[in-house]
């Protein structure tokens, strides 16, 4: 029976563009850390891989004395995330194999930087009182039954588990690449996606930079700021529309501070699918942000109500619209916005069987027959959003 540890740097893909050359030398000054730490809890190295560590203990103390003291080796430039785990894995030509090993690596993966995570059976095999917060069950990637998780420190407080992300199924496996000009918007929006469990894959600060990632990177979808340099006017809009020209298998959602409409159709231009413009405002929204993310990413729309209100403003001549009645109208503005039919029918606190109706008479009155060859309601939204 022994102590497993493992711990892994947070958003260390970001800190390998921003550092450059100088990230060598902060992750030999990490892992300084980490065997330092290591060996004064009498413990043993087992693997060193990139960002990644582990150790063996023969207590649960010396694991848990070992993980504090890395924490407060480092500051917030560099936060680690540490998972500690008891149990009896095989050894095999000096190095650990078996479920327990597997174990250890997801409890480590589901936390945050600067936390430390404890399975049941280590918290079972403490022999010292600390602080622990109970953080219940939880179904880790992979395994057959959920684990119940510790956290060291019960005053300590973190996003949800990473693991809850995933299973809730917002970010899990969507890859994103993110353009903005101001660095704090952007690690702002880039730490709230990475909180909802997307794979923050590359960061950009200008439109050159962001088409080179989507090349490189090969993202699920790319959130775009409209104004980027140099001359802060339509940069990251072109960049968007040759985006989606060249990778329309890449999503893209634009963000922008104020509504304009005439961008917005621009966008749209052609087809609705696995596009989305939102105003900076609704990124507060974190769980709302997440959702139209990951619905751009899996090619559906999101759009902001106040542009799909600004743009039916701009409604003038004939309207080919004016057969529906005012609720078809309502669900038509809601599918505008990017929203299943279960989203509407909860909005509009109606049941999903009268959401479905009502869709399907929008499609009958603007003449959409089934057809595999299009998306009816895609055209329907295109239809409302171009008079």
């Amino acid at each position: 029976m022994v102590t497993l540890l493992f711990t892994d740097i947070e958003s260390s893909t970001r800190l390998v563009q921003e550092l450059g050359d100088d990230y060598a030398g902060a992750l030999e000054q990490h892992r300084t850390v980490l065997r330092g730490a290591v060996a004064e809890a009498r413990g043993d190295e087992v693997d060193c891989r990139g960002d990644e560590f582990s150790a063996v203990f023969t207590g649960a103390d010396d694991a848990v004395a070992a993980a504090q003291a890395i924490q407060n080796g480092h500051d917030d430039s560099l936060r680690v995330r540490i998972g500690i785990h008891t149990g009896e894995p095989l050894r095999v030509e000096g190095d650990y194999v078996g479920v327990d090993v597997h174990r250890t690596a997801r409890i480590c993966a589901a936390g945050h930087g600067g936390q430390v995570l404890l399975s049941e059976a280590a918290k079972a095999s403490l022999r010292s009182p600390v602080s622990l917060r109970d953080l219940g069950e939880h179904l880790l990637r992979g395994l057959d039954r959920p684990e119940r998780i510790y956290q060291l420190d019960a005053e300590a407080t973190f996003p949800a588990l990473r693991a809850d992300a995933a299973e809730q199924g917002l970010g899990a496996r969507i890859r994103v690449v993110l353009a903005d000009d101001s660095v704090l918007l952007r690690e702002g929006v880039a730490r709230l996606l990475e909180d909802a469990g997307f794979n923050v894959v590359g960061q950009a600060g200008s439109a050159d930079d962001l088409l080179l990632k989507v090349r490189s990177y090969k993202p699920d979808i790319a959130i775009v700021d409209i104004r980027m340099p140099p001359t802060h006017t339509d940069e990251g809009l072109r960049a968007a529309q040759e985006i989606r020209e060249r990778h329309p298998e890449v999503g893209v959602l634009v963000l922008s501070q104020y509504v304009e409409s005439g961008y917005a159709l621009e966008l749209l231009q052609g087809n609705a699918e696995g596009v989305g413009y939102l105003l900076k405002d609704r990124v507060s929204d974190v769980k709302e942000f997440a959702a139209a993310v990951k619905r751009v990413a899996e090619g559906g729309s999101a759009l902001d109500p106040e542009v799909v209100s600004r743009l039916v403003g701009r409604r003038r001549g004939e309207d080919p619209l004016s057969q529906l009645t005012p609720r078809e109208r309502e669900v038509l503005e809601l599918m505008a916005e990017g929203r299943s039919n279960q989203a509407i029918a909860e909005k509009l606190v109606v049941t999903l069987r009268a959401v479905e109706k009502h869709v399907t008479s929008i499609f009958g009155k603007l003449r959409l027959p089934a057809d595999e060859q299009d998306h009816r309601r895609v055209l329907a939204v295109l239809t409302y959003l171009r008079q």
